[in-house]
C-alpha cells in the first residue's frame, strides 16, 4: 500500500520536491497538492517579462494540469488549507476538502510586505507577488497614467520597467540612497540608476511614504516631509516575510520562518517543509537556487535514503533588471578587515569590484559585464589563494596566466 504524501503549496520550492521525489521513487507515494491559486504550477521568476509583455501566463506554466494527471497526482487549485491535524494526520481546506497524510509538506512560501500606512485599502494599492497582480497592472495601464512603486529592490524595479512598457509614468520610491542594496555597493547603484533615469524612469530616493490618499481609488502618495505626487497604482516592494500562519496555528515550531532541521523536517517527525516559509540555521531564503537544493534534500529524505543534508551556502546574485547585466555574492561591501580591488569604466557603464580577505576573494559586484562572475564565484566558494593573479584578476579571467603545471 502506498504512504500518503500532501503538500501544501503548489509553488516552485514544494513541486520541485515533487519532481524530485518522482524522479528517486516514483511510485511511493499517492500524492495531493492543495494550491490556493487556480492554475498549476508556474515559474514566480517571470511574472516580470509577462508585466512587460516578452512572455504570456500559457508560457511560464512549469507543470500544466495534464502533468498532474499523467503522474497520478491529485491537485486542489483555488483550495486553501485552513488546518493541519497533527494528531489524525490530516489537513483541512476552507471549502471543507479533507486530506490524510503519511508525510505532509508545507511549502507555504512567503507573504509581501505591506505598509502598514492609512489608505493601504485603496483600490489600486497592491504588492507584485503573483499572476492576480500582474494582470491587475495590465489592466491599470490602460485607462491609468501615474504609477507609484514603492521599493528600489530588484522586485520593486521589475515592476518599474514592466509598468513603463506598459505606458505609464512611474516613480521609484525608495527610503535611502541605494537602490538594490541587497545586491549591489553605492557605486553600482548609482550607476544603475543613472542608466534607469536614461530609460525614462524616476527615483525619489530617501523618500518615507506616511500616508495614501484617495476616496475609493488611490490618489497621491503623501511623505514623511509633506510632499505629495499623484498616484492612480501603487505597488508596495519592500520585501516578503515566511508565510507561517497556518503552520503557528497548528502548533509546529516557528521563530521567524517555520523551523527545520538539516533534512528539511520540522519539530515534527512526519511534517517537512521547504522553500521561503522555513527558517534553517537562524537563514530565511527568497532566492531560488537555496528552494531547490532544499527540495533535493527534502526528496532524499522522504524516499528513505538519508544521504543527504542541507547546508546553506554562499550564493551569488546573477540578475537582468531591465537589459542590464548584474552579478554579487557574499560580502561585497567589505569591512576593515578587508581590501577591494576595483575597475570603473563609466562610459561604458561597467563597474567591478572584487573584495580580497588574506588573499582571498571573499564579495563580488559586477555590473554591466558579468562574463566572469561564475569563475570569480568559484575561487570564492573555493577559498583559492589569489596572491599570483592578483595583480591583473580584476580584468578577468581570460587575462591570467595559467602556471604551466596547471594548464
Amino acid at each position: 500500500m502506498k504512504e500518503k504524501l500532501v503538500l501544501i503549496g503548489n509553488g516552485m520550492a514544494g513541486m520541485r520536491t515533487v519532481d524530485e521525489l518522482l524522479k528517486l521513487s516514483p511510485d511511493k507515494f499517492d500524492i495531493t497538492v492543495f494550491g490556493a491559486e487556480p492554475h498549476g504550477n508556474y515559474n514566480r521568476i517571470m511574472l516580470s517579462p509577462v508585466l512587460a509583455g516578452d512572455k504570456q501566463l500559457n508560457e511560464i506554466i512549469i507543470n500544466d494540469l495534464q502533468w498532474y494527471r499523467d503522474n497520478k497526482i491529485t491537485l486542489y487549485t483555488g483550495k486553501t488549507i485552513t488546518k493541519i491535524d497533527r494528531v489524525n494526520q490530516q489537513v483541512l481546506s476552507d471549502d471543507g476538502t479533507a486530506a490524510d497524510y503519511d508525510r505532509l509538506i508545507i511549502a507555504t512560501g512567503s507573504l509581501p510586505v505591506m505598509l502598514d500606512i492609512p489608505g493601504k485599502e485603496l483600490e489600486g494599492v497592491i504588492s507584485f507577488r503573483d499572476i492576480n497582480d500582474v494582470n491587475v497592472m495590465i489592466e491599470t495601464a490602460k485607462t491609468h497614467k501615474n504609477a507609484i512603486v514603492i521599493g528600489g529592490g530588484l522586485l520593486g524595479l521589475e515592476a518599474a520597467n514592466g509598468l513603463m512598457i506598459q505606458g505609464m509614468n512611474v516613480s521609484v520610491v525608495h527610503r535611502n540612497n541605494t537602490l538594490m542594496s541587497q545586491q549591489l555597493d553605492q557605486e553600482a547603484a548609482d550607476l544603475m540608476r543613472a542608466e534607469l533615469e536614461e530609460k525614462g524612469m524616476h527615483f525619489l530616493m530617501n523618500h518615507h511614504t506616511e500616508a495614501l490618499l484617495g476616496d475609493k481609488r488611490v490618489k497621491k502618495v503623501r511623505f514623511k516631509d509633506g510632499s505629495e505626487v499623484d498616484a492612480d497604482l501603487v505597488i508596495m516592494a519592500i520585501g516578503v516575510r515566511p508565510n507561517i500562519a497556518l503552520a503557528q496555528a497548528s502548533g509546529i515550531q516557528c521563530d521567524r520562518g517555520i523551523l527545520v532541521d538539516d533534512t528539511l523536517q520540522t519539530f515534527t517527525p512526519t511534517i517537512y517543509a521547504v522553500g521561503e516559509c522555513v527558517q534553517h540555521r537562524k537563514k530565511t531564503f527568497g532566492l531560488v537556487a537555496p528552494l531547490f537544493e532544499q527540495a533535493k534534500v527534502c526528496a532524499n529524505h522522504l524516499v528513505d535514503m538519508g544521504i543527504a543534508s542541507y547546508v546553506s551556502s554562499v550564493t551569488s546574485t546573477k540578475l537582468k533588471v531591465t537589459g542590464i547585466n548584474l552579478f554579487s555574492a557574499g560580502n561585497f561591501i567589505g569591512d576593515e578587515m578587508t581590501q577591494s580591488l576595483v575597475f570603473k569604466d563609466p562610459a561604458r557603464h561597467i563597474y567591478k569590484k572584487l573584495v580580497i580577505q588574506d588573499n582571498k576573494i571573499v564579495g563580488i559586484v559586477l555590473y554591466g559585464e558579468t562574463g566572469d562572475g561564475l569563475w570569480y564565484f568559484s575561487l570564492l566558494t573555493e577559498e583559492q589563494d589569489i596572491s599570483k593573479m592578483r595583480e591583473n584578476i580584476i580584468f578577468g579571467q581570460q587575462h591570467i596566466e595559467i602556471p604551466e603545471e596547471h594548464a
